[in-house]
């Protein structure tokens, strides 16, 4: 048997996962050219290869909208292979945080080279988001505990509990805070989501507890245990090298997790799912989410734009995610579109028409925002 399972077929993309390990070299690499070069510039190397370089080789490779055959993904699935690249990401990731703290402190940077190597570690602390949805969705009880490890330097543990408990039952609807509703720039989505998530994760978290006579305030609380490895990280690195390390670890931290906010807002912009003859929300389906096939964003994020076939599978593994042709097409990968998503203008201008587009124009129903109404000729 290959690779891939039975009847021959191989896994065109095996080994370029191994790729993924890219983003948590980051800093070494922006350590090694600011060395070599005498230049500070190569301390913002991480926001440079996310917001330049990536989109420049979104649009240069193309897209690949190939499917693994059904009768391999079972076999696909069960190479532990794949599960090593995600698992080495937490090492490099956390390596890469330990050198960045020692040179925040000792390393003799200006101001603006702390502020660039912040952001080059939020960026990794940023994807390592992404790697953690990837494992906190597995049934394996130690790939659910790497996930919250690999939220722990973003600070952002209690997405570990909404995103699945929270958002997949509610996407795509008025009720999630991470899904974007059309007409809402990604600058005000980005406050409503951070504060409606955490809000949410607290309060699933709670009741999950109360169900079993259990109050919230317990080392059993997953939102709570999630969080105190943040403060045990920052505690160590804090006590290790310094209070004047502080800033740049916030800094990061917050550059980390608005990345998982701009794919949120990317994810499901506009879409809405209808409700049934019951009141009740019809099920999530593959045009729920908006899909890109470009290789070089899907490589850097474990297949995440293959979004549809995750909430129709949410514990697939990433290398069997599917294509599916009925879900909504991006123009490109997450990592222009992130970019786009930071200049509203420019966003409505792409975007906005597809949203119409894919509901044959029917504003009521898309997800609109309530204060867009006027702008797009809603009624009611």
């Amino acid at each position: 048997m290959s690779s891939g399972g039975p009847m021959g077929w191989v896994d065109p993309k095996k080994y370029l996962w191994l790729l993924g390990l890219f983003v948590p070299s980051f800093p070494f690499l922006a350590w090694g050219l600011a060395e070599a070069t005498g230049s500070g510039f190569f301390w913002w190397s991480g926001p440079v290869f996310l917001f330049g370089l990536f989109p420049v080789l979104d649009q240069l490779i193309g897209k690949d909208a190939a499917n693994p055959p059904d009768s391999a993904i079972a076999a696909l699935e069960e190479q532990r292979y794949y599960r090593w690249c995600t698992y080495l990401y937490l090492p490099l990731q956390y390596a890469g945080l330990i050198a960045g703290c020692w040179l925040w402190a000792h390393g003799g940077l200006s101001v603006a080279d702390k502020l660039g190597l912040a952001l080059t570690l939020g960026a990794v602390g940023g994807i390592g988001i992404n790697t953690a949805h990837e494992l906190g969705h597995k049934t394996e009880a130690h790939e659910r505990r790497l996930a919250k490890v690999a939220l722990a330097q973003t600070a952002y543990g209690h997405f570990f509990i909404e995103h699945n408990r929270g958002h997949h039952r509610r996407v795509a609807t008025p009720e999630d805070p991470a899904s974007a509703r059309l007409g809402e720039t990604f600058w005000h989505f980005f406050p409503r989501s951070v504060w409606g998530s955490l809000r949410s994760g607290w309060h699933l978290e709670k009741a999950r507890l109360a169900r079993t006579g259990k109050g919230p305030w317990r080392a059993s609380n997953e939102v709570l245990n999630a969080w105190a490895l943040t403060f045990a990280l920052f505690g160590a690195l804090l006590a290790g090298f310094g209070p004047e390390i502080l800033p740049y670890l916030l800094i990061q931290a917050v550059f980390g997790f608005s990345l998982l906010e701009v794919v949120n807002y990317l994810e499901h912009y506009g879409l809405l799912r209808q409700r049934t003859a019951s009141g009740r929300y019809e099920r999530c389906a593959p045009r729920h989410s908006w899909n890109s096939n470009n290789v070089a964003s899907n490589l850097l994020l474990y297949h995440l734009q293959r979004h549809s076939d995750h909430h129709a599978n949410p514990t697939r593994r990433y290398q069997a995610l599917r294509h599916f042709d009925e879900a909504p097409e991006l123009p490109s990968g997450y990592a222009t579109m992130i970019v786009l998503a930071y200049l509203p203008p420019l966003w409505r201008h792409v975007m906005d028409e597809r949203v119409l587009a894919h509901y044959d124009g029917d504003l009521t129903r898309t997800n609109l925002h309530p204060s867009a109404r006027a702008r797009y000729g809603a009624a009611g």
